[in-house]
């Protein structure tokens, strides 16, 4: 039974991902050929990676990706992506009045802030919006539907989502004392994400890594009790290495964003059992806003 804000939020994403995928907007996207930053803070940065590289990979155009603290305001872009779900974030509002040669979009949750008039143009995705502080349908939500607008089909995506909300969760995973999220390519934003959802609703030690560089030094981590959770295709040979050290390596072969949706129900699971509740997570709040 749904008895959280955000065990909801969660088991609502594959409806929204079809509305995003139906609803991708014709002219505010980047288009083919620009050269594109794409900003953000917390999970909207780990969503920025993702779209980044899948973008630059489909031959869109080069796309970095940048905390919006850190994005470099003297570097060329033809056109600034910035993601905000809550349209307040002080980082974000500030980089975009530094920019104001460069056109700017912004996609957002709430269409009352401040990010309505810092941004050329403005997607939101109110649908998304959510009353936890922890952020997950809206962060997939809007890569589902950047996902689209570089031509992916996410029939298999959403199949892939539904499944991993109906499958019991293992006991290895709500257990365990320690995770190690790896992805590659487009899957690493993924596995930060990952990471950041059990550290924010469970308080769980957890780590991210490109799945390469795994193997240099922070398998050292690995053993009895531990997690190695692998968000899209395995390199050859590292089950196995994870396995010698007595360690756990899950992987599922789901697309990457539905593995994010399982992560996101074990973070929960964490949370209830360690007696915290995952709407509102220890010192965080919806939005990072900074008194002048």
């Amino acid at each position: 039974m749904v008895t959280t804000h955000t065990e909801a939020e969660i088991a609502s994403q594959p409806d929204c991902w079809r509305r995003a995928v139906r609803d991708v907007p014709a002219d505010a996207l980047p288009r083919p050929g620009e050269r594109v930053a794409v900003i953000g803070c917390g999970t909207s940065w780990f969503i920025a990676m993702a779209y980044a590289t899948l973008r630059e990979g489909a031959g869109l155009g080069e796309t970095d990706a940048f905390a919006a603290s850190e994005a470099p305001v003297g570097r060329r872009y033809d056109r600034v992506l910035a993601l905000t779900r809550s349209g307040t974030t002080t980082e974000v509002l500030e980089l975009l009045g530094k920019v104001r040669d460069t056109k700017t979009t912004a996609i957002t949750a709430d269409p009352n802030t401040p990010i309505m008039a810092a941004a050329d143009q403005v997607i939101v995705l109110d649908y998304a919006d959510e009353k936890s502080v922890v952020q997950t349908r809206f962060a997939t939500t809007q890569l589902a539907m950047l996902r689209a607008s570089l031509g992916e089909d996410l029939t298999q995506a959403i199949a892939d989502a539904e499944r991993a909300l109906s499958e019991p969760l293992p006991d290895a995973l709500v257990e365990a004392e320690q995770f190690s999220f790896l992805g590659a390519g487009w899957s690493v934003g993924l596995a930060q994400e990952a990471a950041l959802k059990m550290r924010e609703a469970s308080r769980s030690w957890t780590e991210a890594y490109p799945a390469m560089e795994y193997r240099h030094g922070p398998i050292s981590i690995a053993g009895p009790g531990r997690v190695t959770w692998m968000l899209g295709e395995a390199p050859e040979g590292l089950r196995e290495q994870v396995e010698a050290t007595g360690g756990t390596f899950f992987s599922t072969g789901l697309d990457p964003m539905a593995e994010l949706v399982r992560a996101q129900r074990v973070a929960v699971a964490r949370a209830f059992a360690r007696g915290l509740d995952p709407d509102e997570p220890l010192h965080l709040t919806r939005s990072v806003i900074l008194s002048p």
